[in-house]
């Protein structure tokens, strides 16, 4: 087999044969080497590598704009940075997720590249640096230290835009569900137990609104991470960068972004801080559990057929055993579960990464974002496949749950405020042991009118508040006795 070309380039340790057609670098070659831990490389998060490529052509600009960065070089590195936007060379973004030196590799792999397809661009072949230089000039005013947390922040922007419109077509499907199922009775639990009764339109429209709160939360989360650090450099004093250089690209990476970006006031703390990142992955968890509690209930409200609650039916998506012939799980709610529980263990990643940040730099954000990238990822993709492949699906078992109301012991606490809860308590005990209905042993007892008890008992009566006390109604009979 023929040698695959090669051409070299030099790095602090030494020259390496780089492959000839790679618009990677040495550094990113190094970082190959040393890196081999989860075979999944950064291209696994495109708006990570747009991200990077914003800020790259936010520097150029910035830099050309302050002298420090000659036209055709700039437009050079500005044009490879809006392919890269655009989705090319994706590819070529080739370093493992989890890396030592804080994203040093990340920033090296994103200089290389950028710096390779601006050779091209300007009539130069791949390594020439002399005419265009990675750290020279794609990285001039920069430092990994303010690029990476900066791309970072911008990437999970995109990232929460996507997870929040995620969000809010689940909530329009729960909302669909609320109104479709207004009209059907049942039983609400506590503990699992018999409480009272509602409609199964209510219970849905409880997902619809904790998935409202949660989206909100995630809005106000996200407004943390529009302070950036770009221009703090190593360590935010802004070493090797011109003084009106910070200011400046900040509003060229918002005017290409299209988010409202902020220069942190303390450019050192900002460098060292995770605190954003923290609050983010807790309002992910947040979202996480909601949404696995609401898994929960769905699974729970659909057992059986025959021997569970059997109030609802999820839509049939598999075949459910390779034994039991006809058992069909719910492997949808199952599966946004298991998403939940990787989202809760992301954070405690993220908690303890953010912890353990020393001095001026914390040198654990590679597996920060990577977790909170992940957290965004699944739980959109969760949400998708929920609505689409559940939750529009679901149809209600009105008949069994209507009989499930009327032979339930629970309904005796509508009675409360009619006979007293002494008397309720007795019937609701005799009702246990004997099989009896509540209503049958309310009449037996001549503690109501059969027209009190129609009255009462009526299903839109049993589901919202309007009870008037008897004194008032001048009806029902209250033997505490």
């Amino acid at each position: 087999m023929a040698a695959q070309p090669v051409r070299y380039e030099h790095d602090l340790l030494g020259d390496r044969a780089v492959p000839a057609g790679a618009y990677y670098g040495v550094h990113t070659l190094r970082a190959l080497e040393n890196f081999a831990i989860t075979g999944t490389p950064i291209s696994i998060y495109p708006d990570l590598v747009a991200a990077l490529a914003c800020v790259k052509q936010a520097a150029a600009h910035a830099n050309n704009g302050l002298g420090l960065l000659d036209d055709d070089r700039a437009r050079a590195v500005i044009a490879a940075c809006e392919e890269i936007r655009a989705g090319g060379l994706l590819d070529e973004f080739v370093v493992d997720v989890i890396q030592g030196g804080a994203g040093t590799s990340t920033n090296m792999n994103a200089n290389e590249v950028i710096a390779n397809r601006a050779l091209e661009l300007m009539g130069r072949r791949k390594g020439e640096y002399q005419f265009l230089h990675p750290l020279d000039h794609v990285n001039m005013s920069q430092s990994t230290n303010d690029v990476y947390p900066t791309a970072v922040k911008v990437a999970l922007h995109f990232g929460i835009q996507r997870l929040t419109a995620a969000m809010a077509a689940l909530r329009a499907a729960f909302a669909a569900k609320s109104a479709e199922f207004a009209d059907v009775i049942k039983m609400g639990r506590t503990q699992l137990q018999e409480a009272v009764p509602m409609t199964l339109g209510q219970e849905f429209s409880t997902y619809a609104v904790m998935l409202e709160e949660d989206e909100q939360r995630l809005k106000e989360a996200a407004l943390l991470i529009h302070e950036i650090n770009l221009g703090a450099t190593a360590i935010g004093t802004g070493i090797t960068a011109h003084p009106d250089y910070a200011p400046l690209v900040c509003r060229r990476l918002s005017d290409i972004t299209g988010i409202a970006l902020v220069t942190a006031g303390n450019l050192v703390e900002a460098t060292q801080d995770a605190g954003a990142f923290v609050q983010l992955s807790g309002v992910l968890k947040r979202v996480a559990v909601k949404l696995s509690k609401t898994c929960n209930d769905l699974r729970l409200l659909s057992s059986g057929p025959r021997a569970g609650l059997n109030e609802i039916n999820l839509p049939a998506m598999q075949a459910g055993s390779s034994i039991m012939p006809g058992k069909v799980n719910p492997v949808i709610p199952e599966a946004v579960n298991q998403i939940a529980f990787e989202v809760i263990g992301n954070d405690v990643t993220v908690s303890f990464a953010a912890e353990a940040g020393q001095l001026q730099l914390n040198a654990f954000e590679p597996i920060i974002a990577h977790s909170l990238f992940k957290s965004l990822t699944h739980l959109r993709k969760g949400c998708d496949m929920l609505r689409e492949r559940c939750i529009t699906g679901i149809t209600a078992n009105r008949e069994h749950l209507r009989r499930t109301v009327e032979g339930s012991i629970g309904i005796v606490t509508a009675l409360n405020p009619y006979i007293g809860y002494a008397n309720a308590t007795r019937v609701a005990q005799e009702a246990h042991a004997s099989g009896k209905s509540v209503y049958a042993l309310v009449l037996e007892k001549g503690l109501l009118s059969r027209e009190q008890l129609d009255e009462i008992l009526r299903p839109e009566a049993l589901t919202r508040p309007g009870y008037v006390p008897p004194n008032r109604k001048g009806g029902g009979r209250r033997d505490e006795g």
